[in-house]
């Protein structure tokens, strides 16, 4: 029997020592390793949609790979793709790591540096767990098979420069767009999406934060469907229960709606805490909002470098957006980009609050005219952030150029 290989491995030079030593093991196929844990998913669940025979029998997954750690990676490949053997590459291969390797669903762990034995040794045994799997479950399988959703978070400079008006514009856009949408709302003691969309909740992402493993059906009785199509899953009517959502709870809860949703939108409020730190660590988009005053732009450059030191995000890696923006200001985009050190966005949104302000009293934000200067810059910031739906054509024509990464069995 063929043995189809899928290494995740973020350093080049393990990387090659890994397909190396794999391409001597007897009856192995080795896949072109993956770079990251999005690349890897997005792989996984491309090869799923065609055919559940597709998969590989066994994927690899180095302690180094990011945005999402090992072990979270471990437990999301394990949930979405339950026929896949995972094994675990690590430097530690002592009994606490074993254990929590195996917590969160690995099959086994090799040990650094790496020896053509023990790869051989646990490769084999995930190889034949899977198609022991297999072949006692086949179609049964729950495989979720669309890939793996596009995660942006809003964060605010300071309080009252618009992060949650900016966030669910953002989703109402991705959502009008034909995306599966769901919006967040990490602002974990003051959340306030419920009220810009006029809903009542019972459930919240503290319901979530004690789940181990989170099902598409505990996943779906925490979502609340929304009358303009999105999916909301709210913070907690009671603050004190913000304390409850951990580090761990947001990547498990994030990874979550990755696997069910097209793009995710996460309302960070200002505070930053635990939780929100994971979120704009594993996004694949940080959009921290400011407005153009300096005690706006002073809390947007604190807070650059509070995520830089904290090895949160690197500077390079954020955008800012320059909210309540005029002409007449003395600070200017530019300045902005210059003072914080980040990318500041090209679309910058006008300052006509009275635009707003009935949709807001009202809680009917979704209802904002189409005509609104400022609904228009923000649905033109979503374009620029990636996310809108692409036009069928050019959503082709990114497939095909992805598909270098495919795993074919061989006759």
């Amino acid at each position: 029997m063929t043995t189809r290989i899928l290494p995740a491995v973020a350093d080049a030079d393990t990387a090659r020592s890994v397909t190396t030593l794999l391409s001597q093991l007897p009856d192995a196929e080795p896949a072109v390793p993956v770079g990251d844990s999005t690349q890897l998913l997005d792989t996984l669940a491309r090869l799923a949609a065609e055919s559940l025979d597709e998969l590989p029998e066994v994927v690899l997954v180095h302690e180094r790979i990011g945005p999402v750690p090992a072990l979270e990676l471990i437990r999301e490949v394990a949930l979405r793709f339950p026929a896949v053997g995972v094994v675990l590459i690590s430097s530690d291969a002592g009994p606490a790591v074993f254990s929590a390797a195996m917590d969160s669903g690995a099959r086994g762990l090799v040990a650094l540096p790496l020896s053509y034995e023990e790869l051989a040794v646990r490769v084999q045994a995930a190889a034949q767990w899977s198609a022991g799997v297999r072949r006692h479950l086949g179609a049964s399988l729950d495989v979720f098979t669309g890939p793996g959703g596009t995660v942006t978070t809003v964060t605010g400079a300071k309080g009252g420069v618009g992060t949650t008006l900016v966030a669910v514009q953002l989703a109402l856009a991705a959502r009008a767009s034909g995306r599966t949408t769901v919006l967040l709302d990490m602002d974990l003691q003051a959340g306030d999406v419920a009220s810009y969309l006029d809903v009542q909740f019972r459930r919240s992402i503290a319901d979530l934060a004690a789940i181990t493993d989170i099902s598409p059906r505990v996943l779906a009785d925490a979502v609340f469907n929304h009358e303009s199509g999105l999916a909301l899953l709210l913070a907690p009517g009671e603050g004190e229960r913000g304390e409850e959502v951990t580090d761990r709870a947001a990547r498990q809860i994030i990874g979550a709606l990755r696997t069910r949703y097209e793009a995710v939108v996460v309302d960070c409020g200002t505070q930053m805490n635990a939780a929100n730190a994971a979120a704009v660590e594993t996004a694949d988009v940080a959009l921290l909002v400011t407005t153009p005053d300096v005690v706006s732009v002073r809390g947007a450059k604190r807070t650059v470098r509070m995520w830089d030191r904290l090895q949160i995000r690197k500077a390079e890696e954020t955008t800012t957006l320059v909210n309540r923006h005029t002409r007449h200001t003395e600070i200017q985009p530019p300045l902005v980009q210059k003072i914080t050190g980040t990318r500041v966005a090209q679309t910058a949104i006008p300052a006509h609050f009275k635009e707003l302000q009935a949709a807001v009293d009202a809680g009917r934000l979704h209802d904002l005219d189409n005509k609104s200067t400022v609904k228009q810059a923000l649905w033109a910031l979503a374009g620029e952030l990636g996310l809108l739906k692409a036009p069928e054509g050019r959503a082709k024509a990114r497939a095909a150029r992805g598909s270098g990464l495919v795993l074919r069995r061989r006759g």
